[in-house]
């Protein structure tokens, strides 16, 4: 996986902290940007995006991360990209199990069948039905502060899957590094109030642990 802040609003937090000042008739300041943020006024963060290229995660992760709507996507296509030869989206779990040999055996399977077909002249875009979520694929991602915190909240959780975990946690240190106030006070729920998690894990996660 490979995770590159490449655009973002200029001066992200004295942005939002002049957008909370006007709210309340003064001058913008970190002071009130954090008292706003606190008391749930975060329309104010909406104003600062965050642009991301991510490359090398699996399908499963793309289909976790579009549920977060409130963000614009633009994906790798699979009707024009040729998928054969491309190394899959392993866990770690299934790479340290008894069925590791299997799960490539099986991938395998899969993709050969999809290169003959294509060979044959079958559409990539039919062919791809065949295709597992294990084959990576790229993205550009851009989000608002605003949803990019809720995005942490949730991802950077221990109940989140690792893929999408690792993800949000190196998102989240390179947002934090160009916008500490916007993003100094967030992350998963176990960090910022209390997890509201039916069955919580038992082992609340740190910023330590998060920002490695």
């Amino acid at each position: 996986m490979n995770v590159e802040l490449i655009r973002y609003t200029p001066e992200p937090d004295e942005l939002c902290a002049r957008a909370a000042g006007i709210c309340v008739g003064r001058g913008g300041s970190t002071k009130g940007l954090m008292t706003a943020i606190r008391s749930g006024h975060e329309s104010v963060i909406e104003h600062a995006s965050f642009t991301f290229i991510v490359e090398d995660v699996s399908r499963v992760l793309l289909a976790q991360l579009t549920r977060h709507r409130l963000a614009s996507y633009d994906v790798q296509s699979q009707r024009y990209v040729h998928m054969a030869g491309i190394e899959p989206i392993i866990p770690e779990s299934v790479m340290n199990s008894g069925y590791y040999g299997d799960f490539l055996w099986l991938v395998d399977e899969a993709m050969d069948l999809y290169k003959k077909m294509v060979n044959d002249g079958i559409p990539r875009e039919d062919a791809r039905y065949i295709t597992p979520q294990a084959m990576p694929t790229s993205l550009v991602m851009t989000m608002n502060a605003r949803e990019l915190r809720h995005f942490f909240e949730l991802r950077c959780c221990n109940r989140a899957q690792k893929e999408i975990r690792d993800l949000a946690d190196e998102m989240f240190r390179q947002c934090r590094k160009v916008a500490p106030i916007l993003f100094g006070e967030c992350g998963p729920a176990c960090m910022t109030g209390g997890c509201k998690e039916t069955r919580p894990c038992g082992h609340p996660r740190t910023m330590e642990e998060i920002l490695g």
